[in-house]
């Protein structure tokens, strides 16, 4: 048996470091704890000794686009489910075109969204 308690971090290449880090704090709101080249983000609960984080690592200038298929499919961040709602016409009000889906497996609801890069971010709580 697994003695992972959880994923510590996500790490995604940007094109756009600015835009990037504008859009995981201005749009979703987590907190710079660190920039000692890339710029790490806290993501969940703030009690724990090991937070959640997304890692945004820039690439060089002149990088390709990225193509698909892309090594990352999405990074899913979760939402208490009677902050849902709010956080969906936030999102509209920012002129973001939300997507939606049915998770295969789990009872719940999603929303998506591309960051400037073009990573796929999904919003999903219990049903």
């Amino acid at each position: 048996m697994t003695k992972i308690k959880g994923i510590a971090e996500i790490v995604l290449n940007v094109h756009d470091l600015a835009a990037a880090v504008a859009f995981y704090k201005e749009v979703l709101g987590l907190e710079e704890i660190g920039r000692p080249g890339p710029v790490f983000l806290k993501a969940g609960d703030p009690a724990v000794s090991i937070p959640q984080l997304v890692v945004l690592v820039p690439l060089p200038a002149g990088a390709d686009n990225f193509v698909a298929p892309r090594t990352l499919h999405h990074l899913a961040l979760e939402l208490a489910p009677e902050d849902f709602d709010a956080e969906e016409q936030r999102l509209k009000s920012l002129g973001y075109a939300l997507r939606y889906g049915q998770h295969p497996v789990l009872p719940s609801r999603t929303m998506y969204v591309d960051d400037p890069s073009g990573n796929e971010v999904e919003f999903i709580c219990g049903a």
